[in-house]
């Protein structure tokens, strides 16, 4: 990958760990009328996990970053099956896994940026269909 590439790709990492990191309230904020599904959100968490791998590598994320984001991919990986299916809004508010996967983020931007307060990305607009 070419360094703007891995430029975006550790901006788009840091923007979603921010958002797994925010405040429950704030994540239903962002959330508002969208219909994320568990499985999406856990899957492209995974997926920014494991490309991390390579960014470290290349000197664009420190060990003890590439520690915590493994910390946060064994996390998400452990999520059983039937608690990824349903609504991302649902599973806040009631699987104590998402709570364990806030604080591993927080620490992961402690490290990374000194702060785990960090602007949410911005939401991607609803998918409307034209019948």
């Amino acid at each position: 990958m070419n360094s703007l590439g891995d430029a975006h790709v550790r901006t788009w990492t840091l923007r979603f760990m921010a958002l797994l990191a925010a405040d429950i309230d704030d994540q239903l904020v962002w959330l508002g009328e969208r219909e994320l599904d568990t499985k999406g959100v856990v899957e492209e968490a995974e997926l920014l996990c494991r490309v991390s791998e390579g960014l470290a590598e290349r000197g664009v994320f420190e060990p003890e970053d590439l520690d915590r984001l493994r910390d946060i991919g064994c996390r998400l990986g452990a999520i059983d099956a039937t608690c990824r299916d349903g609504l991302w809004a649902d599973a806040l508010a009631t699987d104590p896994a998402w709570d364990d996967i806030r604080s591993l983020a927080r620490r992961f931007l402690l490290t990374t940026l000194g702060d785990w307060r960090q602007p949410l990305p911005r939401p991607a607009r609803p998918h409307t269909r034209n019948h």
